[in-house]
Parts: C-alpha cells; sequence; structure tokens
C-alpha cells in the first residue's frame, strides 16, 4: 500500500522558515518523481514544486520560486520542501504526490502551515 506522510507544518511569522517532510513507503521512491502541492479553501490546489527521481531536475512554481528548495533522499525514502521568506499568502495544507506522467497520484494527508503574525 502505498503511503505518503507530511510533517513539519506549523506557525511561523512573516519571513520565517519551515522545512517540511514527506516520508514514503509501499513503493520504489527512487523510481518516481515527486511533487509538493499546497491547498487553501479559496484558491484550490497550487502546484508548488516537482523533482525528478534521483534529484537531478527541479522545477518551482512562480510563487514560491528563489524561495523554496526541493530535494530528496532516496536512501531514506523521504522527500523535502525548504520554505524561506515565508509569506501570509503561503498559508496552506501541502500535500506530497507521486508526479506521473503529469498527473499526482496518492497525495498524502497533508501538512498544516501558517504564516502569520
Amino acid at each position: 500500500e502505498v503511503q505518503l506522510v507530511e510533517s513539519g507544518g506549523g506557525l511561523v511569522q512573516p519571513g520565517g522558515s519551515l522545512r517540511l517532510s514527506c516520508a514514503a513507503s509501499g513503493f520504489t521512491f527512487s523510481s518516481y518523481a515527486m511533487s509538493w502541492l499546497r491547498q487553501t479553501p479559496g484558491k484550490g490546489l497550487e502546484w508548488v514544486s516537482t523533482i525528478g527521481s534521483d534529484g537531478g531536475i527541479r522545477n518551482y512554481g512562480d510563487s514560491v520560486k528563489g524561495r523554496f528548495t526541493i530535494s530528496r533522499d532516496n536512501a531514506k525514502n523521504t522527500l523535502y520542501l525548504q520554505m524561506n521568506s515565508l509569506k501570509p499568502d503561503d498559508t496552506a495544507m501541502y500535500y506530497c504526490a507521486k508526479y506521473v506522467f503529469g498527473n499526482f497520484r496518492d497525495r498524502g494527508q497533508g501538512t498544516l502551515v501558517t504564516v502569520s503574525s
């Protein structure tokens, strides 16, 4: 059974940083590109970033480019998202998912990030 478990969210002040983690199990993690997504009630589901299976290719949405860094540790079956210079607009539920032929699959339960003073 595929499992993706996100963690690391919380309350942070504007300008602060957080590091999200996504622990993967039930599939060959190193064979899949992985993505971070986020969702808010007002904006719907938004793509944040994708990383290739070996970490060599990384892409970011315009709203997070230059502030967020995606990475992975295939030995630990874990995906990461380092978020710096956080803004109130980054407030959302963050999910990790497998990226398969342009589709996001097997989304986890999410971790909530709240950016507020």
